[in-house]
C-alpha cells in the first residue's frame, strides 16, 4: 500500500484541564475521502485546527507527505498542500465574488508595492492571469454567473461553494472541509455531493471532511472515523461504522436492546 499522504500519530491538545483530542493517530492515504464524524464538542474541528497548525499540539506528531509539520504555522502548511474551509463561512462579504477568489491569489504574486502603484507591465499581466484563473475556479463551482455580485448576497449554499473555489486556489493535495454541508437545503446537498466527487477526481484531490449530515458521509465516503470526547472511537467502511456499538452510543446515549 502506499504511504499515507497524511499519518497522525498519538496527537493530544490540553487547554488548561481540558482535553479536547487524547491520543489521536489516523493515517490518510493519497486520493481517498474520508470523513471524521462525531457529537458536538467531540474534538473534530480541534483535529482540523492542529493539521493546519492553527493551534500546536500537547503531544504527538503529524507528517505530511512525510514531511513532519507538526507546530508548522499555517500559511506553511497551506504553501505545503493543505488547505481547508471554516464551519463558520469566511468571505470578505462586502467584495465581488471574483474578487473573493482573486484575493486567494495574493500570496503567489510576484510584484512589488511599487509594480501595484506604477501598474507596470509585469503587474497587468499578472492581473489578467489571475482574473482567467478565479474565473475559471467560479466556472467549475457554478459561480461564474455570479462572479460581479457581492459574497454578502449569494444564498448560503453558494457562499459554501465560494469558500471551497478559495480553498482550491493553493491547488492543495489534501483538502479539509468542515462540515460543508451545514445550512444546505436537501437539493443543495444532493448538488454539494456530486461537487466534492468533482473535485476529488479533477484536482487529484485528497479529501477528509467533518459532517454532520450522515446522508453526505454514507453516501460519498469510502472510509468513516469516529470520535467522541476526543478520542477515537471507531473506523472503517461506512456500513461498519454505522452498526458500530460505540458509535450508536456515543450518539444516542445507550446501545439499543
Amino acid at each position: 500500500m502506499n504511504e499515507p499522504l497524511l499519518k497522525i500519530t498519538g496527537l493530544t491538545k490540553s487547554f488548561g484541564g481540558l482535553i479536547a483530542v487524547k491520543d489521536f493517530s489516523l493515517n490518510i492515504h493519497p486520493g481517498s475521502l474520508t470523513g471524521l464524524i462525531g457529537p458536538n464538542g467531540a474534538g473534530k474541528t480541534t483535529v482540523f485546527n492542529l493539521i493546519t497548525g492553527m493551534i500546536s499540539p500537547s503531544r504527538g506528531t503529524i507528517l505530511f507527505q512525510e514531511r513532519n509539520i507538526t507546530g508548522m504555522k499555517p500559511f506553511e502548511i497551506y504553501r505545503l498542500g493543505i488547505s481547508r474551509t471554516f464551519q463558520n463561512i469566511r468571505l470578505f462579504h462586502n467584495l465581488s465574488v471574483l474578487d473573493n477568489v482573486r484575493v486567494a491569489y495574493h500570496y503567489r504574486s510576484r510584484c512589488g508595492i511599487f509594480d501595484s502603484i506604477l501598474r507596470t507591465g509585469r503587474f497587468c499581466k499578472e492581473e489578467k492571469e489571475v482574473t482567467e484563473k478565479a474565473r475559471e475556479l467560479l466556472s467549475i463551482l457554478g459561480l461564474r454567473l455570479k462572479e460581479k455580485e457581492l459574497a454578502k448576497n449569494l444564498p448560503y449554499g453558494e457562499q459554501r461553494r465560494l469558500e471551497i473555489a478559495r480553498a482550491l486556489v493553493a491547488e492543495p493535495k489534501l483538502l479539509l472541509l468542515d462540515e460543508p454541508a451545514a445550512g444546505m437545503n436537501p437539493a443543495e446537498v444532493i448538488n454539494l455531493m456530486d461537487l466534492i466527487h468533482l473535485l476529488r477526481q479533477r484536482f487529484d484531490l485528497t479529501i477528509l471532511l467533518i459532517e454532520h449530515q450522515m446522508k453526505v458521509v454514507m453516501s460519498i465516503c469510502e472510509e468513516v472515523v469516529v470520535m467522541d470526547f476526543g478520542e477515537l472511537i471507531a473506523q472503517g467502511k461506512p456500513v461498519e461504522v454505522q452498526n458500530d456499538p460505540r458509535v450508536i452510543e456515543a450518539y444516542l446515549g445507550k446501545v439499543p436492546a
